[in-house]
């Protein structure tokens, strides 16, 4: 008799998944994105664009005060201004960031 309890005891939790199934705790991490300022923003719409050429950029913002690179293949180089970077993939722009704090 005691074995046949002992069995639909565990058929009953098999049915039911209590024998398979452990108890989960689900936990999630909230990251917050700083939104940019408005003044952030129309510094960002007065840095060169991607595809721009190097003599436009040079034409439309001067000389830069340091160029690093170029560094790889294809070669990236870097175009310091006082208040923003400009990243090069030969002769193109691939990307302009302000520098912090501007």
């Amino acid at each position: 008799m005691k074995n046949r309890t002992i069995k639909a005891v565990c058929a009953a939790a098999a049915i039911t998944g209590l024998a398979v199934m452990p108890l989960t705790t689900v936990m999630a991490e909230e990251v917050r994105v700083p939104v940019m300022s408005q003044a952030e923003r129309g510094a960002q719409e007065n840095l060169p664009r991607t595809g721009m050429s190097q003599s436009s950029v040079r034409n439309g913002w001067g000389d830069p005060v340091q160029i690093s690179g170029p560094v790889g293949n294809p070669p990236i180089s870097q175009w310091h201004y006082a208040d923003f970077v400009v990243y090069f993939e030969g002769d193109r722009v691939i990307h302009s960031v302000l520098k912090p704090g501007r």
